[in-house]
């Protein structure tokens, strides 16, 4: 069995992408019959998550403390009972992590409350954050919009950003969220939008006011995107500039139905991820990365 915690509000996508062989939901978190699988709309894969009996709170804590130290609860039932054993178990940091930094090391396990008397357990989960929750010391003042915190959690998942002098081309970049945060990079950054950039970013800046959709591909380190554009008018646009980009990170975002049929296909392209981060809306990030 494999456990996954939607995306708040997206459990339907999620149940539609697994498919087949859903045992129990529990609120967000999807209790899968199989191997973990990947998915798109889950924030946190569980993996192997086991059945621990046990008599009281203290015992319960006893018992997950004897698997590891680090644990985040999902609380789906007994919520009172659920936060008086966590409060047994040490502390785990919900400290605002600072951009660029690596992903935490630590081994971070996550459990649930099936009923009083039982809990569910899973020592290995797929994201390093409780419940997939990424935070970050933000800047209030520097961007235009609170866009870059998308796309400063999927280079932190990804564990990879551009490196000072590297090229990158941001398409759809009005009014200049991820331009700016490439740039606090030191990438040398063209960016490229029918609308202008906020004043404050043009400096920043190679600026094309250009529609992202007519520009001819050129080669470049990092290709970025966050235009408002249809899933599969964007895979035509990802597969344009494929020959061209070492590493691509686009949002793929949907208007009123998700399309499930193009994310599909996005997740064909080889070596390819598709996730919904924690900073994502009715969207999702696609990345694909070259060697490193």
């Amino acid at each position: 069995m494999t456990g996954y915690l939607a995306a708040e509000g997206f459990l339907e996508d999620l149940l539609t992408e697994l498919g087949d062989g859903v045992r129990e939901v529990r609120e967000r978190l999807v209790l899968h019959d199989g191997p973990p699988r990947a998915v798109a709309w889950a924030q946190n894969v569980w993996h192997d998550p086991v059945e621990i009996p046990f008599a009281s709170v203290n015992d319960a804590a006893k018992a997950l403390k004897a698997i590891q130290r680090n644990w985040a609860l999902c609380s789906t039932t007994e919520h009172r009972r659920a936060a008086l054993i966590a409060e047994k178990l040490p502390h785990v940091s919900a400290k605002p992590l600072g951009f660029p930094a690596p992903l935490p090391v630590a081994p971070l396990g996550s459990w649930t409350l099936l009923d009083r008397d039982r809990l569910l357990a899973a020592a290995r989960c797929s994201s390093a954050f409780p419940n997939g929750e990424v935070h970050f010391v933000e800047d209030k003042e520097g961007p235009p919009s609170r866009a870059y915190l998308k796309l400063w959690e999927a280079l932190t998942v990804l564990g990879r950003w551009p490196q000072p002098g590297e090229r990158c081309v941001d398409l759809g970049s009005s009014p200049g969220g991820w331009t700016w945060a490439l740039a606090k990079l030191q990438a040398r950054v063209v960016s490229v939008d029918k609308a202008p950039l906020d004043p404050r970013i043009a400096p920043l800046a190679e600026f094309r006011q250009e529609s992202a959709f007519g520009v001819d591909p050129f080669d470049v380190d990092w290709l970025f995107s966050d235009v408002v554009c249809y899933p599969d008018r964007l895979l035509a646009l990802v597969r344009r500039w494929l020959p061209h980009a070492r590493n691509l990170v686009c949002t793929v975002k949907f208007q009123g139905k998700t399309d499930h049929a193009t994310a599909r296909e996005f997740t064909a392209i080889e070596g390819s991820r598709l996730m919904h981060l924690f900073h994502n809306k009715h969207e999702l990030t696609w990345a694909r990365l070259g060697p490193g």
